[in-house]
């Protein structure tokens, strides 16, 4: 029988890999052209979005202390400034290709660490105040991950409607 903190580290991966599974599905789905779509009039674009998921997950690898970075230039245009700031924007093919290796990176590096390994604090924390606050921990960020993931899957899956106005209560 596996301790607790087993059980919970498999529960927390469980869910980060299912919301992994409905967004490769989602982003297999929408076409190119569905990507450049606002979610919403006057709201941000698939592609941003997309960009921006890509950007987060790689930031996982640093914060988590696992290794490097692979697409920092990402954050300027998906993290530091908000849709349409940036002209030049990578390809939606390009990003997707990046979704696609953070994530695996991210399985590689998950697949290695043990239950223990997940209750450490992350980089941004200091051994002080992760002595006060050990709750701000590895786990605490994939968990908060796993949320920011599923929120920005519900703002894409409107494109698949390709709704041009907004729904209305009758």
């Amino acid at each position: 029988m596996a301790n607790s903190n087993e059980l919970f580290v498999k529960m927390v991966l469980n869910e980060w890999n299912f919301r992994l599974q409905q967004a490769d599905k989602l982003f297999t789905m929408l076409s190119d052209e569905q990507l450049q779509g606002e979610v919403s009039p006057g709201r941000n674009r698939g592609i941003y979005l997309l960009g921006h998921l890509v950007a987060v997950h790689d930031r996982m690898i640093a914060l988590l202390g696992l290794g490097e970075r692979q697409y920092a230039k990402l954050d300027d245009a998906f993290i530091e400034n908000p849709d349409k700031a940036v002209a030049a924007l990578p390809t939606v093919a390009e990003l997707r290709t990046n979704w696609t290796k953070v994530n695996s990176t991210l399985a590689g590096y998950f697949s290695s660490m043990t239950a223990d390994d997940w209750f450490k604090k992350h980089t941004s924390v200091s051994e002080e105040d992760f002595a006060k606050e050990p709750h701000r921990n590895r786990i605490n960020v994939l968990i908060s991950r796993s949320n920011h993931l599923s929120y920005h899957l519900g703002q894409m899956a409107l494109l698949k409607n390709d709704i041009k106005k907004p729904l209305r209560c009758a």
